[in-house]
């Protein structure tokens, strides 16, 4: 299902339940209470009949007279049938509420995990507003639909269904008046209905916009304040919340003409039942019978109206939906292989080789061209190049974030798509550029490395690369809460506790994505000297801005416009007075410069 693809809400509903067991389990038992319900308030027309047409008679003399055991007994069942449809709204309630809690549950779930299998190639292309707005705002609107309204759908036509049929009952000709008075109402509210749809499917894209837009100038708001952007942020954001503003609007504008539209119609049913029963005469329907016949036409209009309330609550829920079932459509393009017929990697360093490796996103020009190269065991490698030049694109390929387009990706002899995940994840660890932390303590974030690691572990992985002091440093040491992203630590803190992480995993292949990047001066020779020992007895990649990177690598590979255009150790490239001479000369120059700025 694409993104422009029309879908009806009827089909969206349809594959929902149809997708969703916690549903259907409910649903059942859910409509069999409605229906029982139903069923007890069509109790209370008959009696109104039976009250009429059997409680009062007339005497010779011509008074009245009232059969009191008959009325003592028709008020009794009132009473009870009150007090059962009571108890069975109430089990109604319970059970469809609790099916629906269960079934957001798993449907978050299993859209915060489509999302973690999409490559790289889809979140480049995916703004992050619109997927974090699958797992939230669109799950929130199936919540509320599901915690009223779609209660409301189960419980009123199972009233209007059951009322449409006790007036055959009591009069088929009234009944037929009714239905032949709602008929024209049908294609009306079909057309409202799909046009209604549309309009929610836009809003719902709105606020995947505006949450993507918010969540962007709160994650930069230092940015924003240290370069005065607040009034172009301000318009932007007011510019998107008007847009949603108006399409909410717009929605909404559909609610707004069938409501009156809906009590006009009941108007006109009730006086065209009473024009038709003085036309048919008493001998054609009691006094008892109309009645109750008018009872159920007042029952009738009170659930077309609360369903015509909820169609508004409706529209955008299946519109959430619909958009959550586009997002669980998006192909997986990141197949893992049959765990029968998975390689599985040694413990040992891996071998890594690229095999004319081609990749690109799904628009645009190539990211990296015919790349082919190989890193023996236990090599620590450097990649360089201008920015642009393909070098994070390398690092996501052999975690697997992405598959090339064309070529292939070996690790320890084996092609990446061919290795089972838990194998992949075990040997291949990345230490990304931001260094990225979760809101939890420094010990928590290192234990992330291998879940299973003791305290102790921890300790002996920080003294391992020398950084315990480091780190006991830290206002509350390794219990520092480190907050949202690490923002509570500096960048090069952030680095020291991912690079911990890296080492408790144990991974023989290890890729730190420029983790030499923007930090302080007085941290920079900790990382360094701990990037040293982290590389040890490992296959290490190092995306490298930092020239002082590649001077201690045994391999550099240098990239230019996407292609391989040298390799070599740095003395050999430095004596070959090529791309990487240049590159080197110019970096060294601006990072002496920096460094004397720093001092």
């Amino acid at each position: 299902m694409t993104e422009n693809q029309h879908v009806s809400a009827w089909t969206v509903l349809r594959r929902g339940i149809r997708e969703t067991p916690e549903i259907r389990q409910g649903l059942g038992p859910t409509i069999a209470a409605a229906l029982l319900s139903s069923a007890g308030q069509l109790v209370l027309p008959v009696v109104v009949q039976q009250a009429i047409d059997r409680g009062f008679s007339e005497l010779p003399d011509g008074t009245t007279n009232v059969n009191i055991g008959l009325i003592a007994v028709i008020v009794a069942v009132a009473a009870a049938t009150l007090i059962f449809v009571f108890f069975m709204d109430r089990l109604v309630l319970w059970r469809f509420l609790a099916a629906g809690e269960s079934a957001l549950s798993a449907l978050r779930v299993k859209a915060f995990a489509h999302i973690h299998d999409l490559s790289i190639a889809e979140h480049s292309e995916t703004k992050r507003g619109q997927l974090t707005a699958r797992v939230t705002s669109d799950t929130e609107t199936l919540s509320r639909f599901l915690q009223w309204g779609a209660l409301t759908w189960v419980r009123q036509s199972a009233v209007v269904a059951g009322s449409l049929l006790a007036m055959f009952v009591f009069s088929w000709q009234l009944a037929l008046v009714v239905v032949a008075v709602y008929l024209p109402l049908i294609p009306s509210l079909r057309y409202i209905q799909r046009r209604q749809f549309d309009a929610y499917s836009q809003v719902r894209t709105s606020v995947g916009d505006t949450i993507g837009l918010a969540s962007e100038s709160i994650g930069g708001a230092a940015t924003i304040r240290g370069y005065r952007y607040q009034q172009e942020v301000s318009r932007r954001l007011l510019s998107s919340s008007r847009k949603l503003t108006n399409d909410q609007i717009g929605a909404h504008r559909f609610f707004a003409v069938l409501s009156p539209i809906l009590a006009f119609f009941g108007a006109l049913a009730v006086s065209a039942s009473i024009l038709v029963a003085l036309w048919i005469g008493a001998d054609q329907i009691t006094i008892g019978r109309f009645g109750a016949f008018i009872f159920l036409l007042t029952i009738v209009n009170g659930p077309i109206s609360q369903i015509a309330e909820v169609l508004d609550q409706t529209q955008t829920a299946m519109a959430g939906w619909a958009k959550i079932h586009r997002l669980l459509d998006t192909e997986i393009e990141l197949v893992e292989p049959d765990n029968l017929d998975a390689a599985v990697l040694d413990l040992a360093p891996p071998t890594v080789e690229f095999r004319s490796v081609d990749f690109r996103y799904r628009t645009g020009d190539p990211v990296i061209t015919d790349v082919s190269f190989v890193v023996p065991e236990g090599t620590s490698v450097a990649i360089v190049g201008e920015t642009g030049s393909g070098k994070s694109t390398i690092a996501k390929l052999i975690c697997r974030l992405a598959d090339p387009t064309g070529g292939s990706v070996l690790v320890g002899g084996h092609d990446l798509r061919t290795i089972s995940k838990s194998s992949r994840n075990r040997t291949i660890r990345m230490v990304a550029q931001d260094g990225f932390l979760f809101d939890t303590t420094v010990l928590e974030n290192i234990r992330y490395g291998r879940p299973d690691a003791t305290d102790d572990d921890i300790y002996a992985a920080a003294a391992k690369l020398g950084l315990v002091e480091r780190l006991l440093s830290l206002p509350q040491g390794f219990e520092t809460m480190v907050g949202e992203r690490g923002d509570n630590v500096s960048v090069g803190e952030r680095q020291l506790i991912a690079l911990v992480r890296a080492q408790i995993a144990e991974a023989g292949l290890l890729i730190l994505d420029e983790a030499t990047s923007s930090v302080d001066p007085e941290i920079e020779q900790d990382l360094a000297e701990a990037l040293d020992r982290l590389s040890q007895d490992r296959t290490t990649i190092s995306i490298a801005h930092r020239m002082s990177t590649a001077e201690r690598s045994d391999l550099i590979l240098v990239l230019d416009r996407g292609q391989l255009v040298e390799q070599g150790t740095h003395n050999d490239l430095i004596k070959a007075n090529n791309i990487y001479h240049d590159l080197y000369h110019a970096l060294d120059s601006s990072e002496a410069s920096t460094s004397a700025a720093e001092q």
